[in-house]
């Protein structure tokens, strides 16, 4: 059935590809394009809710342990909603706020798998009812510098309230933010509100970023735009624990750095490269300590969490995205960290691949509606096999054991536009060796997501 669901995707697109006329540009979808309710007010406001309801059937498991997946069927509904507000309080400084909601949970706690099928889980309450008090999720002062170069369009957004940009400019952006916005971005795989659900399909799973559990971390952001090329630089906070709601100031010991060039080859085709450097400083426990203390044993088991001292997390991390024809944009991710510390702010993930394609409804008459495939190929590092397998746990992996395979995941969804404001998308991802786990799997997860912006 898998083969048959890529097959049948795959072949659509091809078709509808060679029957399309070259001219139209492709049209990215981003959470980034929300459209300002009066363009002449200093004023900016939308909002939006995503429900994302989610099934697994049953599947085989040779054993289970803490953090494993649960193997029975089981169903999880997730609902965020977020009030968004931006005040230009003079023409180059502006103040952006969200009032955010999120309640509900992901499929079996959230726990059990790398690349997890709902990205919006990160946020969720982890209770089961969908109601919970607002927080503020971002709260951030802009300030936009013109260097001149010409000037080109900008659709006012959560992050941009100008209607023009200078091509050559400077932005500075202070206070609570989400490093995903900005770095690691892909017009095609980078929002759950309107593309992929899973995690490792909206970002590079590799890049373990500075975040709270909900996803959110208090920064100073810098970038410099000219013409294609755009260099960014944030400094970060981490969070006091692993995944943890709270920040720490201790900025000796929990920090994080992330730096990205951008290169935009092919303006008119939408061809960029971006690559990512980070570098995360906390109190992590090393692989390598935590297997030595059980062995010599000063543990039960090994147990990053006992032997966690002050340490860094580095890596790279490089996307690509191209247009191709009239309404198809293909893309790819690659990412690396060097797996020697437990996985502390996103996902367990030490090396990751991802490769797919979106393709615009215009093709078939839907100009609304858009379509999608990701390809997701997540791995860790040999010390961190070998951690799991003598029985121990991260904050999100941990069976007890584990007989090592990649985890590889292919997510397939359809986004329609059902009247102005709503949509609807059918979503299925398919998971072999879920949690790097041969003896468990494979794992079929169904979605439904219902999507409401203004």
């Amino acid at each position: 059935m898998r083969v048959y669901l890529a097959a049948l995707i795959v072949a659509t697109m091809v078709t509808t590809t060679c029957a399309a006329t070259p001219p139209a540009q492709p049209k990215p979808v981003s959470e980034k394009q929300h459209k300002p309710k009066k363009k002449q007010s200093r004023i900016w406001y939308a909002a939006q809710w995503n429900l994302v309801t989610q099934h697994n059937p049953a599947f085989a498991a040779a054993y289970s342990g803490p953090n494993s997946f649960m193997n029975i069927a089981g169903t999880a509904t997730s609902s965020v909603e977020t009030l968004f507000l931006g005040i230009r309080l003079t023409p180059r400084l502006e103040f952006l706020y969200d009032e955010e909601t999120s309640a509900g949970s992901g499929l079996s706690g959230t726990v059990g798998l790398a690349g997890f099928p709902n990205l919006d889980a990160v946020r969720a309450g982890g209770g089961p009812a969908l109601t919970a008090a607002p927080y503020p999720a971002r709260g951030m002062l802009h300030w936009n510098l013109g260097l001149g170069g010409g000037q080109i369009e900008n659709t006012p957004n959560f992050l941009e309230l100008a209607q023009r940009l200078d091509r050559r400019r400077l932005e500075f952006y202070l206070g609570k933010m989400s490093l995903a916005d900005f770095f690691d971005t892909n017009d095609y795989a980078n929002s759950d509100h309107q593309q992929f659900l899973n995690w490792t399909a909206d970002n590079n799973g590799a890049w373990d970023y500075a975040a709270n559990t909900r996803g959110y971390t208090y920064a100073g952001y810098g970038e410099y735009d000219d013409g294609p090329w755009t260099l960014r630089f944030a400094e970060a906070l981490m969070s006091k624990l692993p995944n943890q709601e709270f920040l720490s100031l201790n900025l000796p010991v929990f920090r994080a750095e992330n730096a990205e060039a951008d290169w935009n080859y092919a303006a008119k085709s939408n061809g960029t490269i971006r690559v990512l450097f980070f570098d995360s400083h906390a109190k992590m426990g090393s692989f390598v300590n935590a297997l030595a203390a059980w062995r010599a044993g000063r543990t039960l088991r090994p147990d990053v969490n006992a032997v966690a001292i002050p340490a860094s997390e580095y890596g790279l991390a490089a996307n690509w995205q191209q247009a191709v024809g009239a309404d198809l944009g293909v893309f790819a991710r690659v990412g690396w960290n060097d797996g020697a510390q437990e996985s502390y702010s996103y996902t367990a993930v030490n090396n990751a691949l991802e490769t797919g394609v979106q393709v615009g409804g215009q093709l078939w008459g839907r100009k609304k509606d858009h379509a999608g495939i990701a390809i997701m190929s997540n791995g860790i590092s040999r010390v961190h096999q070998q951690y799991l397998a003598a029985g121990g746990l991260g904050f999100q992996l941990g069976d007890g054991g584990l007989s090592y395979g990649r985890e590889q995941i292919e997510e397939l969804y359809y986004n329609l536009h059902v009247w102005r404001w709503i949509a609807v998308a059918p979503d299925v991802q398919f998971f072999n060796n879920p949690g790097y786990n041969r003896a468990r799997g494979p794992l079929v997860v169904y979605g439904l997501r219902v999507h409401v912006e203004k």
